[in-house]
């Protein structure tokens, strides 16, 4: 459990990026505004312009406070010269204990996926029992990605899971086809990698370090283009780099079998893929949401393993 000294409070962590956006709202393009039942809501993309550095700065609260998000030259992609590169020194927590998408949120036509720290306060989903975390604190952010403020059922919903009063709580949201939107999901290339891992059945305690990097996705008006290329900039641009303990062979075996290309649907860009199966998100092979290169690094060897490879020419067909 957080707090005990065992494992950072990703909320706490979180909370003085949080108070800098809010403060810097007008140089970063973001609103920030009065929600339902009290809460805070900060505007980084859907009725604002935001940018790249609003979703850098997403980048960072969705990773708890606990990750460094940079944006820096790209040399994979020729055509694409810059690329968002995170790192966690508690990649697990970082990731899958607060950057992951999966809390699911509803209300009468409206839905999106919780990610962020606030998740960890909730901690019902199974992941959190399998990496043994969750959260307390006195306040909670949660990032949505979504072009609509959330509803006052949503939001009492998210104060009921964490225990939280509405007013100590911040949702932060931007649309894929926003700037902000769009950086922050490629922002995930680590974590889209470690939940990976975690499907895979890889013990998540030998997971030490890692860092990732991908390609800015130009952002499009379109949403399933947008999405089509957030994706493809990790499944066709990514690169991960993990540094496990463990035996050599265990190390190897990973830097295999994780890469995106050991999936049947690899091969075409992610929007083609998503109408070639009617739009059913969930109809997609799961293991191709994963970075196409990666490195497995096994630090009791010293050997570091090699898989995939980067696919300059369908990060292209997807950019446009």
């Amino acid at each position: 459990m957080a707090g005990t000294g065992t494992k950072p409070s990703v909320n706490r962590s979180a909370a003085p990026l949080v108070e800098a956006m809010a403060a810097e709202a007008d140089s970063l393009r973001v609103a920030v505004l009065a929600g339902p039942l009290g809460c805070r809501l900060i505007d980084a993309g859907a009725t604002r312009r935001g940018g790249i550095e609003a979703g850098r700065r997403l980048t960072e609260i969705c990773m708890g406070g606990l990750g460094q998000v940079a944006i820096v030259p790209a040399t994979t992609t020729p055509r694409w010269p810059f690329a968002i590169r995170v790192g966690a020194t508690d990649p697990v927590v970082a990731c899958l204990g607060s950057q992951y998408a999966g809390w699911s949120l509803a209300d009468d036509g409206w839905f999106a996926l919780g990610s962020g720290p606030a998740r960890a306060l909730y901690a019902k989903e199974d992941i959190f029992a399998d990496i043994a975390y969750a959260d307390r604190a006195a306040s909670g952010a949660l990032v949505l990605e979504t072009d609509t403020a959330p509803t006052e059922a949503v939001v009492r919903m998210v104060a009921d899971g964490t225990g939280l009063d509405p007013a100590a709580l911040t949702f932060l949201y931007a649309p894929t086809q926003s700037l902000a939107g769009s950086t922050q999901v490629v922002g995930r290339v680590l974590e889209v990698a470690l939940h990976k891992v975690h499907a895979l059945h890889f013990p998540m305690e030998r997971i030490v370090d890692g860092i990732g990097i991908a390609p800015l996705a130009p952002p499009s008006p379109d949403f399933v283009t947008a999405m089509g290329r957030t994706n493809d900039a990790i499944i066709y641009g990514g690169t991960v780099h993990l540094f496990v303990e463990g035996p050599d062979d265990d190390a190897r075996d990973l830097a295999q079998r994780l890469p995106s290309s050991t999936s049947r649907d690899y091969g075409a860009p992610f929007g083609e893929v998503f109408r070639r199966f009617g739009g059913d998100f969930y109809a997609i092979d799961g293991m191709l949401f994963s970075p196409a290169e990666v490195v497995v690094t096994a630090l009791e060897s010293g050997n570091s393993h090699r898989a995939g490879a980067i696919a300059p020419g369908l990060v292209d067909a997807s950019f446009g």
